[in-house]
């Protein structure tokens, strides 16, 4: 298979991570025999530093002729201040809207050898295995009107959450379609006691909920939901909330798996004719410029996010699960970053990624 992918590797330390998922990915394309062709493109922070435009219009052509895209990390503080349309989290939203991917999936594992990493009791965390699936281009991130007005005493901001019935359909049904491959459960988190927006929400989910009877449906409310992750995570099997508190609680979720250096994440759009999901995948984390060039950066969310492209993009599931093995033969190995806490020395960005490839070398033939 041709695997036509953009990289933006963005700012920060997504340079680093960046090449070492390429590294993985430039492995697996080796052993099973797929070409890669890659093209890179600006977004983020160093988009405004070379163009002014977070998202440049470069950028969005060669987004969509990708078949997927890989992004780094997008954020500098020096842009913390900026009006909204300068800052480099503009050029994500936008890249989003772009390739219309509506649903971000965020797997939420623990490994064995990371429970003590985890602030949580080990008996609580161990055996947790979720995805969290967040609606992606509606809700307060995007809806109108919105802004700041006013001076003085009359000054105002104004967000609106704003969900249509297809909006809320079609990130329902790619839930339960995950659910039909795990364990059987979504669990669907609102505040519908509360908010309108929320009351639709629930009742368009248990409409569709009927069309999976093979699938069991409850609902929680978000402040609930927070509690429950840290109470009791082994409960959840595919977690469907909307954009804000999907946000909120996919961070929570980086308690479970030891840092927020582990988790990867898909945002996935409409089926091609061939069956692929037209993605963007990122690792959770965000741009740590306090380490950026320090060679100290996990890049197993990258990675992970490489493993997320190759199932869900190109339906090379076998690739997928060599690279998520590999990745567990090395947290077992303990050749892990600082962030993992390990036991010796800890190991730098580029060895992480070495041990990855050898992983998997040790698991496949690698033939030229």
């Amino acid at each position: 298979m041709k695997l036509n992918i953009l990289l933006l590797p963005g700012d920060g330390i997504g340079v680093e991570v960046t090449r070492e998922a390429v590294k993985v990915l430039n492995h697996v394309a080796v052993a099973y025999g797929h070409e890669v062709a890659y093209s890179e493109g600006l977004l983020g922070g160093i988009a405004i530093h070379k163009t002014g435009n977070p998202f440049p219009d470069e950028t969005r052509e060669l987004a969509l002729k990708a078949d997927a895209t890989l992004m780094g990390a997008v954020g500098l503080p020096e842009f913390d201040n900026a009006p909204p349309e300068k800052r480099p989290e503009r050029g994500l939203l936008g890249i989003r809207k772009t390739l219309g991917v509506y649903a971000n999936l965020r797997p939420v594992r623990s490994y064995s050898a990371l429970l003590d990493s985890s602030p949580l009791k080990n008996e609580l965390v161990d055996g947790t295995d979720m995805i969290i699936v967040r609606e992606l281009t509606g809700g307060l991130y995007y809806g109108t009107p919105r802004g700041i007005s006013g001076s003085g005493a009359e000054e105002k901001a104004v967000n609106t959450m704003v969900y249509t019935r297809p909006e809320i359909e079609r990130v329902t049904r790619m839930a339960f379609q995950l659910a039909r491959k795990r364990r059987k459960k979504v669990t669907s988190v609102d505040k519908s006691n509360v908010l309108e927006n929320s009351q639709l929400w629930r009742r368009v989910v248990t409409e569709i909920a009927a069309e999976f009877p093979d699938v069991t449906l409850d609902h929680l409310l978000v402040d609930n939901c927070a509690m429950q992750l840290v109470l009791n995570p082994k409960r959840f099997d595919v977690v469907l909330t909307e954009n804000l508190f999907g946000d909120i609680l996919s961070d929570e979720g980086a308690v479970l798996a030891g840092s927020i250096g582990m988790l990867p994440s898909a945002s996935i759009g409409e089926q091609r004719p061939s069956g692929a999901w037209v993605g963007l995948y990122e690792p959770v984390h965000g741009s740590a410029p306090d380490i950026a060039g320090q060679n100290k950066a996990n890049p197993l969310g990258a990675i992970g996010s490489v493993a997320a492209m190759l199932e869900y993009s190109f339906g090379l599931v076998e690739e997928a699960q060599a690279v998520n093995r590999a990745m567990e033969e090395v947290l077992n190995s303990g050749r892990v970053t600082a962030d993992l806490k390990p036991a010796g020395t800890p190991a730098t960005t580029n060895q992480v990624g070495d041990a990855i490839c050898a992983a998997l070398g040790a698991g496949r033939a690698v033939t030229a």
